[in-house]
């Protein structure tokens, strides 16, 4: 078999190559990173939300590929079944799925107004009434499941694909100073505290290139 490679853009910057790492990592997966250089008109448009279609983060396993990251945690899912990236029980797993879908299509307001930029704390933030409402949607969520699921992940004592698909948001939460509810703010500190999130973290910050599109400042 071929080498495995999974290939990302900015680790400041890029949610979705955010989700897609932590999917590979928490599969337990080998696989050696390849960036797109955030020059490249391609790296722009991903980061910038300009194209839904951009092919990243793309994840070459053997003879298959796989980019949209819905397939790509379903993927990881079947050649991994031991790691639960989907719940065991029918029920949560059909739950799961819900939640990833709703993140992988919706809240395009909070995404547009409140870019992911780790290496940013920004004070007094200003929140616009149109990511107010994905905002509460969002925390709806993390509230239910919590409450159904007694955490400290959100479908209970281990992460699965949902806590990597929300993985960005809980980075933009703390990047914009949002102030949250005890149980909330608890979720957002345990995804924070994993050891993977701190890899992703460190390697983020130590990226020498800043997107000027992408530094928000209002």
């Amino acid at each position: 078999m071929s080498k495995t490679t999974l290939t990302l853009s900015s680790k400041n910057y890029s949610s979705w190559s955010l989700r897609g790492w932590l999917m590979v990592k928490m599969a337990g997966l080998s696989f050696e990173e390849v960036m797109v250089e955030q020059d490249t008109a391609d790296a722009k448009a991903e980061l910038l939300l300009l194209s839904p279609s951009i092919l990243v983060p793309c994840l070459t396993h053997g003879d298959v590929k796989v980019w949209d990251t819905l397939a790509l945690g379903e993927y990881l899912n079947e050649i991994a079944p031991n790691k639960h990236l989907l719940p065991t029980n029918v029920v949560q797993r059909a739950h799961c799925r819900a939640i990833c879908g709703e993140m992988h299509s919706g809240f395009s307001a909070l995404r547009m107004s409140m870019p992911m930029n780790i290496k940013s704390k920004l004070k007094d933030f200003k929140v616009w009434s149109r990511a107010q409402g994905d905002i509460d949607r969002i925390l709806e969520i993390w509230g239910d499941c919590l409450k159904r699921y007694k955490g400290p992940y959100l479908f209970g004592k281990t992460p699965t694909l949902a806590d990597a698909m929300y993985a960005p948001v809980v980075t933009r939460f703390a990047t914009y100073g949002l102030v949250l509810e005890p149980a909330i703010q608890a979720y957002c500190d345990q995804i924070l505290s994993m050891p993977l999130m701190k890899e992703w973290t460190a390697a983020a910050i130590s990226e020498p290139d800043d997107i000027q599109e992408l530094e928000v400042d209002f």
